[in-house]
């Protein structure tokens, strides 16, 4: 059967002297796996569209076992994530992500506008490491993890003080602190920042600026749930990890004004 699928290229491996085996996630079908024929020429014209990052129109025909790229038309090559070195080592972060995440031939709901309204958003320029903060926490369901941030996840109160529990997964208020002896205190900021990147769209919440403090902050709680609840090790992270402990190797930018932490 020939599909034609909207989608964005997850990963690219070589096979053989001049194959590609090509992962995509798909608007329409969610995630697939597809062989590209020859895409290692150079003169190939399935060179192009089957690079990481790209976000194009597919042509695949599928039946038993791996699909077959047939043709694919480029709708964005993501030039500015393939141009700047902190843009690429988040976005492959994301991918990774959401590749490790997800299995083939399963939708996953709202899953392709997420990474559609990441990769693009990166691509826009919008900050790269907030963008990934966002990812992280949307993709915690995925991974099986439901953390409580609507109330207090002892009592269930809606107001008062809070702080964030690793052993309830969730948020707990001040009469319920004696549960968890290594809760993490938040500010009302803090509260707020948390709950919007595990729930409002990326799409919805425009350049969104934040103190590096605050992102550290953010990124040591949602990393460590990973670490310890779901355990997974990823590649692209190493790399950030490294990123991050020596700026000077990414060239100066601009930076822009904080609008308030």
């Amino acid at each position: 059967m020939l599909n034609k699928w909207e989608g964005i290229v997850l990963r690219s491996i070589p096979y053989g002297e001049t194959h590609k085996i090509v992962t995509l996630f798909t608007k329409e079908a969610g995630k697939l796996t597809a062989m590209a024929r020859g895409a290692k020429k150079p003169a190939s014209r399935l060179a192009a569209i089957t690079q990481t990052f790209t976000h194009g129109s597919f042509l695949i025909r599928t039946g038993r076992g791996m699909g077959t790229l047939d043709q694919g038309e480029q709708i964005d090559s993501m030039r500015h994530i393939r141009e700047d070195l902190e843009a690429t080592a988040y976005a492959s972060y994301i991918v990774e992500l959401i590749d490790r995440l997800t299995e083939d031939n399963k939708q996953g709901h709202g899953l392709y506008g997420l990474l559609y309204d990441a990769l693009h958003a990166i691509n826009e320029q919008y900050d790269p490491e907030a963008i990934s903060l966002f990812v992280e926490w949307k993709m915690l369901p995925v991974a099986g993890i439901h953390p409580i941030l609507h109330q207090c996840a002892n009592c269930g109160a809606a107001e008062g003080e809070f702080a964030f529990s690793f052993k309830e997964i969730g948020f707990l208020c001040h009469r319920c602190f004696h549960m968890d002896r290594y809760l993490v205190r938040l500010s009302p900021t803090q509260l707020k920042l948390i709950r919007t990147f595990y729930t409002v769209p990326i799409s919805s919440i425009g350049n969104l600026t934040l103190k590096m403090t605050t992102k550290q902050f953010m990124k040591k709680i949602v990393r460590t749930i990973y670490d310890e609840q779901v355990g997974l090790r990823l590649k692209s992270r190493s790399f950030l990890d490294q990123l991050e402990s020596t700026p000077e190797l990414l060239p100066k930018k601009e930076k822009p004004v904080v609008e308030g932490d």
